[in-house]
């Protein structure tokens, strides 16, 4: 059977109709798998022994059980996980050497509602140390290469997962995260799909967390049934995690008319390659010859975006770090009867990564006395007011439209030229909607050199529904 071009939820289908030998599956899948090693997508497998524990255990309930796609939708599907989502007994280290040796004793929500609905763990994925980066280059475990151009960036911080899903060609469905972007960029950058939910639709109990108040995990595919369904399996409220909201499940086809969508001048402009315009303005007029209605708006407020996101991203990552210290949580040594002061130092000088250490001064130094209330408030302020400018849009138009990223994926050595502002200032098309809790979907279209690019789609507040069955124009 050829699996190349078999969707996951196809893949489904056939393993509950008995048509898939899975250990024969499995073997092949784990054999390719090992052969993609030398593009650092997956930092820790998942044992070849586990995996077949699983699958015996789901060829019982086969034998047994009627309608079993009703109860296990993920029935045999590969899933992989990013590695900041904890997951019992398979070492997590949230990409750093810092928690190099941490294997949890449970499992996050998520992990537990994907085992319950019949997925399979087949690893963790690459990503950049706690998720902080653009291009997946701040890695302790080797960087991830771009499936289409393997002297360039996967994006980042979920490019492990991005990049896996695109080389793998076997079904396979993806677990990532995004605190600023990192499920929109990389996604575009590799050319898969990318869905950034709802803050709060997905519980993130059991994720090791950048910055608590924007962390979401979402899900990426090749295409956008598969995404879906991974989304909806690991959707909906969890006691432990009080932020978690009721959401409705996402169904896919569902015609929508007198669509509107929003275009941001500032979006546009902040994009100085002509070629993604181009393709740009190709997508618009996809759109266009098929009823959309398409206008140019102000997002006045973009403008600040992008600091107002890293000034409390970075104050919320210092408070998360500041638990790595080498007593009950990361690498530990023996103390040699040091000061505390000089363990903790010691500890973190060794084992965190260059931008972890400059994110942690920074996060500390805006928490300051003397700095909170010229920084952090007024970042709190402003985040407020750019929610608000997205739900005037909203109240108007059903989404807003844009390119995904103002540039295609960068060669490795052009990165290294780059300053860490520079850096940060590339996230100007993503940070809006991660910054105001809003879904959005990274939809690959076209291509400029052979290198992907991708169009995305922002909604309102839980509307996933929506903005997946626009995508579904282009």
């Amino acid at each position: 059977m050829d699996f190349s071009s078999m969707l996951a939820c196809e893949f489904a289908k056939q393993v509950a109709e008995k048509n898939i030998d899975l250990m024969k599956f499995y073997s092949s899948f784990y054999e390719k798998m090992n052969k993609l090693q030398n593009l650092n997508y997956i930092i820790t497998q998942n044992s070849f022994d586990n995996v077949i524990k699983q699958i015996k255990k789901l060829q019982d309930e086969i034998k047994t059980k009627k309608n079993i796609l009703e109860n296990k939708p993920l029935l045999g599907i590969p899933i992989s996980i990013k590695d900041c989502i904890t997951t019992k007994n398979i070492r997590t280290t949230a990409g750093s050497k810092i928690l190099d040796n941490y294997i949890p004793a449970f499992d996050a929500t998520i992990i537990e509602k994907i085992k319950n609905a019949g997925g399979i763990i087949i690893g963790k994925t690459t990503m950049d140390e706690f998720g902080f980066g653009t291009f997946s280059t701040n890695c302790a475990y080797g960087i991830p290469k771009n499936p289409n151009d393997e002297n360039r960036s996967c994006g980042g911080s979920s490019g492990g997962s991005c990049g896996f899903t695109k080389k793998i060609n076997m079904p396979h469905i993806a677990v990532a995260e995004s605190t600023g972007g990192s499920i929109s960029a990389p996604a575009c950058f590799c050319g898969v799909f990318g869905i950034t939910p709802t803050y709060g639709r997905v519980s993130r109990y059991g994720m090791i967390d950048y910055a608590s108040s924007f962390d979401k995990i979402g899900s990426v595919a090749t295409n956008l049934e598969d995404a879906i369904l991974l989304l909806n399996v690991i959707s909906g409220i969890d006691e432990a995690d009080s932020t978690t909201k009721k959401s409705n499940k996402i169904y896919l086809g569902k015609n929508r008319k007198n669509i509107k969508l929003a275009i941001p001048r500032q979006y546009i402009e902040a994009i100085q390659d002509k070629n993604i315009l181009n393709e740009f303005e190709r997508a618009k007029e996809i759109l266009e010859k098929k009823g959309v209605q398409i206008k140019e708006v102000e997002l006045s407020l973009a403008k600040y975006s992008v600091s107002c996101y890293y000034i409390i991203a970075m104050a919320e990552a210092s408070t998360n770090l500041a638990k790595y210290c080498g007593l009950l949580y990361g690498m530990q040594e023996n103390p040699e009867q040091k000061h505390f002061d000089k363990y903790f130092t010691n500890i973190r000088t060794k084992y965190l990564g260059e931008e972890a250490k400059r994110r942690s001064i920074i996060g500390t130094y805006i928490r300051m006395a003397g700095f909170r209330d010229k920084y952090y408030l007024k970042a709190m302020q402003t985040r407020t007011l750019i929610i608000k400018e997205f739900k005037k849009i909203f109240n108007e138009f059903d989404a807003i439209f844009c390119p995904t990223m103002p540039i295609v994926a960068p060669k490795f050595c052009d990165i290294e030229k780059l300053r860490p502002k520079q850096h940060y200032c590339l996230d100007i098309l993503t940070v809006g909607s991660n910054l105001s809790g809003f879904p959005s979907i990274n939809i690959p279209f076209g291509n400029i050199n052979n290198l992907p690019i991708g169009m995305q789609l922002i909604g309102n507040h839980l509307e996933e529904e929506k903005i997946a069955n626009i995508s579904l124009l282009l």
